[in-house]
């Protein structure tokens, strides 16, 4: 599993920051995407629900990445969004808690 956190500056004054992730053979689609990179990501909308041991019911969504376009390799921090390099794999962490994934 990769990630990839993309600041969206539609409005200057309140950037968002979107997160997406690849996983298993789509981790690769991350290679050659560099901070500052200008690109155009295509996703799917995934959503789920899970109910913890108290009976609480908990609602989960993620972007899966299927495929990046690296538009411009020479975006300026300042004037286009930034985008940070894919973080380290954590699924290696301790399974200590009752999470379903």
């Amino acid at each position: 599993k990769r990630e990839l956190i993309i600041e969206y500056v539609e409005n200057p004054q309140y950037p968002e920051y979107l997160k997406f992730e690849a996983i298993q053979d789509r981790c690769a689609l991350l290679d050659n995407v560099k901070t500052g990179d200008d690109v155009e990501v295509f996703f799917n909308l995934k959503g789920r629900k899970w109910t913890d041991k108290t009976g609480k019911v908990v609602y989960f969504n993620t972007l899966g990445l299927w495929k990046v376009n690296v538009l411009s390799a020479t975006a300026t921090a300042a004037a286009t969004p930034a985008y940070a390099a894919p973080t380290a794999d954590l699924s290696a962490g301790a399974d200590d808690d009752d999470l379903p994934f």
